[in-house]
């Protein structure tokens, strides 16, 4: 089979095709044959050398695929053969063929186009988690979001605002911005004219809002504090601006914050497992139904990955880029 990978860490430059044996599901795997493959962040970061696959997973990248079941391992129900499914997987899916984990994968709804079913699993699973999980969002609350044109932070805004969230966005840049408004978001930010902290207050009549859902670290730690309420939240998913933040601790005491983060690759099979259960009960009637469709900007082709990761890098897209496979 055809894969995009590197040999060694680098610039986008370094991804080129190359031929790799197709792999054997193991107990409780199914192979996919890869329509479309899903382009996010990790990837690049992997690229660069500095997010190894953990222990087990293929070392080609991609996070989630959308394909056809054409093989399965043991003790998976044979009903899934030749069944549509999108997938979270640790690693593959820039590949003709895929190993994922039968519990991982979800039924792609008839009526829903392949490169879209691709660009769910990542930004959902991470999204659900972080914002619903690990954030306890719930119904009237009031969340900012950063990045809100990225694949996240466009499947932050669908998710919160299907979910009766408040969501307040930032954005670089006037076009950007229209571009969150436009996705669903109820209020946008232009980080590079404004201060983002002065903004959420005079959104919020000086009250903050309950969760923040960080992608960016770094200095932004102790601005994001600044914007929550009482009891708020902080949910840290990526460190753009550095893994580094200084705060100050009797601050977060006084106004009883909770900090937290995660990262979605490491987890085990069976936490994803669960999380997918979940999804497929609580969000996944959302996709049924048309209601919950991804953001999606450009699809390359498999041999043109490194022009997909230059796009990424870049920062111009809006919502998901996807590789067209199959």
């Amino acid at each position: 089979m055809k894969v995009a990978g590197f040999d060694a860490p680098g610039g986008p430059e370094v991804l080129r095709l190359a031929d790799a044996p197709v792999p054997v599901p193991g107990p409780g795997e199914v192979l996919v044959r890869v329509a479309f493959a899903g382009v996010n962040r990790p990837d690049v970061i992997q690229r660069q050398g500095f997010y190894p696959p953990p222990p087990g997973a293929s070392p080609i990248p991609g996070l989630e695929i959308a394909g056809a079941v054409v093989a399965l391992g043991e003790g998976v129900e044979p009903a899934l053969l030749g069944q549509q499914v999108c997938a979270l997987v640790s690693g593959g899916g820039y590949a003709e063929y895929c190993l994922a984990v039968a519990d991982h994968c979800l039924p792609v709804p008839a009526d829903l186009p392949l490169d879209q079913a691709a660009a769910l699993p990542e930004t959902l699973f991470t999204v659900w988690h972080n914002v619903f999980e690990r954030g306890w969002a719930k119904e009237g609350e009031t969340i900012l979001v950063h990045g809100g044109t990225s694949g996240i932070g466009s499947m932050a805004i669908m998710l919160g605002k299907l979910f009766g969230l408040t969501v307040i966005v930032t954005c670089g840049g006037a076009d950007k911005c229209a571009q969150a408004l436009k996705i669903g978001a109820d209020h946008a930010i232009d980080y590079k004219a404004q201060d983002f902290v002065t903004e959420v207050a005079r959104i919020t009549d000086g009250q903050g809002v309950h969760l923040v859902l960080d992608m960016v670290a770094g200095d932004y730690v102790m601005r994001n504090l600044k914007c929550l309420a009482d009891d708020g939240r902080h949910v840290t998913i990526a460190v753009q601006g550095g893994v580094r933040a200084e705060l100050n601790m009797a601050e977060v005491m006084r106004r009883r914050l909770c900090l937290t983060g995660s990262t979605l690759r490491p987890r085990s099979n069976q936490f994803k497992a669960l999380l997918a259960q979940e999804i497929a009960r609580m969000a996944w009637p959302l996709v049924e139904s048309g209601q919950l469709r991804p953001v999606m900007d450009r699809a390359f082709p498999l041999a043109e990955a490194s022009a997909a990761h230059a796009r990424m890098e870049a920062g111009s897209h809006i919502g998901k880029i996807v590789l067209a496979v199959g």
